[in-house]
């Protein structure tokens, strides 16, 4: 029997022309279709691993478009300076286990940056700041006693609210719960360990982040270097609603600001730092997996 899809001695040359081309464009088709998925995973940020075994959604596919800019957005008021080189940050504060993983990539190479250090800070169940007990968290927690931040609403706002805009204070205790820096590995990757945050007056529910790079690591810490990314990270309003359910989040008495009412989120999904969540909706309190990567300029200085 004669293989119709093969040119053979017993066709004629224009037979073996045309059946040759119909081979090409056969195997051209295949190539282009075979390409085209390929590029459209790898430019969402897939591996070929997950490819092969269907692991990857197109969410977490989006979330590594490596030409994607993380956004920038402002410090807060209530970052300390890396002095606390953990990447378990709880301390003793009650609330949601929270496993949190970042990959820091350089926007324009793809390429993950190795030894960078990442900040991570964020207020407790109740709304409050560590470093900062006496200021309180603006309505949640513990009441204010001391002076209030400098960028706190005393009327109608005109500006950002607490833990979200500028003015920086200084610390007014020793307490360092829910801050911690640690370095990426090879992959690009650091993990902490925390507490799903609460909220406070006129803010959504966030984590702070920055990124330092070009500095070294001694026994004292982070030196040197610059900061190519300050950030913030988001929940999404479902997880929120179902932390709000949960003690100590659910005795937090402060009118909460949801992510579509902040003024802080660029609202512009996973490039503007909101997260991927994995937990169990009937029982969020056993914990919470959050990752994201952050695409971010090494060359630049972005210090919020």
């Amino acid at each position: 029997m004669t293989d119709t899809h093969t040119p053979t001695g017993a066709q004629s040359p224009e037979e073996r022309r045309k059946l040759a081309r119909r081979s090409v464009l056969a195997a051209g088709s295949v190539a282009v279709t075979a390409v085209g998925v390929g590029s459209a995973f790898a430019a969402s940020g897939g591996t070929a691993t997950e490819a092969a075994t269907g692991a990857a959604t197109s969410a977490s596919a989006s979330e590594g478009a490596c030409y994607t800019l993380t956004s920038e957005l402002v410090e807060g008021p209530y970052y300390i300076d890396a002095d606390k080189l953990r990447q378990d940050v709880t301390e003793d504060q009650a609330g949601i286990p929270l496993h949190l993983t970042l990959k820091v990539i350089d926007a324009e190479t793809c390429k993950p940056l190795r030894n960078a250090a990442v900040d991570i800070w964020h207020c407790n169940a109740s709304g409050v700041y560590s470093g900062y007990e006496a200021v309180g968290s603006g309505g949640g927690g513990t009441p204010p006693t001391g002076t209030p931040p400098t960028d706190a609403p005393t009327g109608t706002p005109t500006g950002p609210p607490p833990g979200g805009g500028g003015g920086h204070q200084e610390p007014t205790d020793d307490t360092r719960y829910l801050r911690g820096t640690w370095h990426t590995d090879r992959h690009g990757q650091v993990s902490f360990r925390t507490v799903f945050p609460g909220w406070y007056q006129g803010r959504c529910v966030h984590i702070h982040v920055k990124v330092h790079v070009d500095g070294e690591w001694t026994d004292a810490g982070y030196e040197g270097g610059h900061t190519c990314h300050t950030g913030q990270l988001f929940f999404d309003e479902k997880s929120v609603l179902l932390s709000a359910e949960v003690e100590p989040y659910a005795s937090n008495a402060t009118t909460r600001t949801t992510l579509d009412e902040d003024s802080i989120y660029p609202d512009n999904g996973h490039e503007g730092g909101l997260l991927y969540l994995r937990y169990d909706r009937h029982h969020i309190a056993r914990g919470v997996r959050a990752h994201l990567t952050l695409g971010v300029e090494p060359d630049e200085t972005n210090d919020g």
